[in-house]
């Protein structure tokens, strides 16, 4: 996938420093411009084709929802403010996002994927229609943030109000089976009310077992067998 050309508007020094760090850790992120004013936005929106502008609102000269107004073909936006007031006009200019200052880098990571699933939906080429957006998740684990790589999951269990990511080690998570599940790309399956496996995994279903490409062993549910099947034709 071909990263997304960003650009950053806000008129604090730490405030660009820390999403210019956070944009460094995504992979499918390129940064364009870090600006100071709207007018510094204008001037390089005009210069090049951008995909994403992180906005902040209070600036100088010139606000950032009066910049959107003033726009046209504008890129994606995901306002980034410490004034939640805003939060609905900024919708009612169709921002994808509005993160509220201090942020983190899951929160931050959230935003950018709506984009990214935004720019998937539209059409493609034959090519690339099967491709899929999603190639890392981040996950916090024993205080820590961890990227994974989608490929290196194998299966996903449920542990209560936690999950167990199982790689080739288990990484326990403070989330919802449902929870994870929607942070997953179209390959991973949910098989079980306690399982969802990573579909490319798949060695063999053995009666009401799947066995994974670990030799892993997972109950088929009896309300998931017909879309795992399903899954299998299509």
């Amino acid at each position: 996938m071909k990263p997304l050309q960003c650009i950053i508007a806000d008129d604090e020094p730490i405030a660009r420093q820390i999403l210019e760090n956070y944009i460094k850790e995504i992979p499918t992120l390129t940064l364009v411009a870090s600006c100071k004013d709207a007018f510094e936005v204008m001037k390089v929106l005009q210069e090049q084709t951008v995909d994403l502008l992180f906005l902040d609102i209070n600036m100088p000269k010139l606000s950032g929802l009066s910049l959107l107004k003033t726009l046209q073909n504008r890129p994606d936006v995901i306002i980034t403010t410490a004034y939640p007031e805003y939060a609905l006009e900024g919708f009612e200019l169709s921002v994808t996002d509005y993160l509220l200052k201090p942020f983190s880098l899951e929160r931050f990571l959230q935003a950018v994927l709506k984009v990214q699933q935004k720019t998937a939906t539209q059409p493609k080429t034959v090519v690339n229609q099967h491709e899929d957006i999603t190639q890392h998740i981040f996950v916090k684990s024993d205080k820590k943030l961890i990227k994974l790589t989608i490929d290196e999951i194998n299966h996903i269990e449920a542990y209560g109000n936690y999950v167990k990511i199982f790689t080739d080690k288990m990484i326990l998570v403070p989330q919802t089976l449902s929870g994870i599940s929607e942070k997953l790309p179209t390959n991973f399956l949910r098989v079980h009310k306690s399982f969802v496996i990573n579909f490319n995994k798949l060695k063999l279903i053995d009666g009401h077992q799947i066995v994974l490409t670990t030799n892993t062993k997972l109950p088929i549910g009896k309300a998931y067998r017909k879309l795992v099947l399903e899954k299998i034709d299509a």
